[in-house]
């Protein structure tokens, strides 16, 4: 990563990790685009706030839930536009193993502030 791209990511992702410790869906969904698209651990696509709010609010209730963001990588694609890719690895504390994903991020300037207009989970495993 370099430059504004690193930043605005790194600041994305502290908030991001923040509010999934304590799964709290208004904070997280705050940090995504009024038009996001979201596919995290299910096949549903969620869209908006309101969908995110929904997915996160829908997880299990993990007493301490993690995520460690590893391999990070920031494009910024335009003046209003960054492209992230990433490992994330997500820790239950001992209620279920590990998971770990990748994950990429299409963030987006909206009035005046960065969020995150498409999600997209995806299994680290090869699938073919």
């Amino acid at each position: 990563m370099s430059g504004e791209a690193d930043a605005i990511v790194s600041a994305t992702i502290a908030k991001w990790c923040a509010g999934f410790a304590t799964l709290d869906a208004v904070a997280l969904s705050s940090l995504y685009s009024k038009n996001a698209f979201f596919f995290g651990s299910n096949p549903k696509l969620y869209r908006g706030r309101d969908g995110v709010a929904e997915y996160f609010n829908g997880l299990p209730r993990w007493r301490e839930p993690g995520a460690a963001f590893s391999d990070v990588q920031a494009a910024q694609a335009g003046p209003d536009l960054i492209n992230m890719g990433a490992t994330i690895t997500f820790n239950f504390a001992g209620e279920r193993s590990d998971l770990v994903v990748k994950m990429s991020w299409v963030i987006i300037r909206e009035d005046g502030d960065w969020k995150i207009v498409n999600h997209h989970a995806s299994a680290k495993a090869p699938l073919i």
